[in-house]
């Protein structure tokens, strides 16, 4: 199944998917409907937050990536009515949104902590293990 995730510098060395924290963690949100995510992006773009781009991806891979990272991935489903405050970000964004340098340097510390992220090294692993069979 494919959903649409908000990333930022799409195709670039600082991608970045766009989070929301929620009690200590961070949530990223998967819209089943691309008109749910381009309106998200509109209400973003609304409170002078730079704007999205809109991804289609598969959903496992989303979810993995969550994982990995210690991230929460949030389902919003077409037709989402929100039935507490809490559910409500997963149609209006908050009103308070990470600053950008500090949204780099989280994006700057996965990819230490995380070196599998980074193109050479998946490139690397790749040859290692083509060698490995020969």
């Amino acid at each position: 199944m494919f959903v649409h995730v908000l990333l930022y510098e799409a195709h670039t060395e600082n991608e970045g998917i766009h989070s929301i924290e929620l009690k200590g963690s961070t949530v990223i949100l998967m819209f089943e409907d691309i008109d749910d995510a381009e309106r998200y992006c509109g209400l973003l773009e609304a409170q002078d937050f730079p704007t999205p781009e809109i991804e289609k991806l598969n959903r496992k891979d989303i979810e993995l990536f969550c994982l990995d990272a210690g991230y929460e991935a949030r389902f919003v489903e077409k037709g989402f009515i929100p039935s507490n405050d809490e559910e409500r970000i997963m149609i209006s964004p908050p009103q308070e949104n990470l600053d950008l340098n500090s949204w780099k340097d989280i994006t700057n510390d996965y990819k230490l902590q995380n070196p599998s992220t980074n193109s050479d090294n998946q490139l690397d692993d790749i040859k290692k293990r083509l060698e490995e069979l020969l």
